[in-house]
């Protein structure tokens, strides 16, 4: 048999575009073998208002999927000025550092985003980039927080998996 030297050039090329599509389709939203929602939270604001009200949106999200017994996979990932929601540190010497209304309000906070971790499995991961830049202790995190290489790349990371993408404005 005998080919042309388009059809040599067409041929690799199709058989590519045909295992992406199978690939993708393995992937896709129709595939019933991953009924998990996935759910990234992101935050790198200061405003403790704006964190109370990510944190309600938050428990109000996982308690309606746990009364539809509909299994869920939701995370916080922390970046910047997030930061100072993880730790009781001030913060002092930063440009995370603490607030009147954040030292007001911390207890609370800590204890909701206690709760939503412990009780209710959201994981809550801190860019470790800020971490170290700052140069905050592991230990002086809130237990329970895990740290990431670069709190953006697990943003995009988790976005590429079929993690749906919130910020609370």
């Amino acid at each position: 048999m005998r080919y042309s030297i388009s059809q040599l050039f067409t041929l690799p090329l199709v058989m590519a575009a045909m295992m992406l599509s199978c690939m993708s389709h393995a992937d896709s939203p129709d595939d019933d073998s991953d009924d998990v929602v996935k759910v990234v939270y992101h935050a790198d604001f200061s405003d403790a208002r704006r964190f109370s009200a990510m944190l309600t949106s938050i428990n109000n999200m996982v308690t309606f999927y746990q009364d539809e017994l509909i299994d869920y996979d939701v995370r916080i990932v922390f970046v910047a000025h997030g930061i100072r929601f993880l730790t009781d540190d001030r913060l002092e010497n930063s440009p995370f550092k603490s607030d009147v209304i954040l030292d007001e309000r911390r207890d609370n906070l800590k204890g909701r985003l206690s709760a939503l971790h412990d009780v209710q499995e959201v994981q809550l991961e801190l860019c470790d980039i800020t971490r170290s830049q700052i140069n905050l202790a592991e230990d002086k995190l809130y237990e329970g927080v895990e740290t990431v290489p670069s709190g953006v790349v697990r943003i995009a990371d988790l976005q590429r998996q079929g993690f749906a993408y919130i910020k609370i404005e």
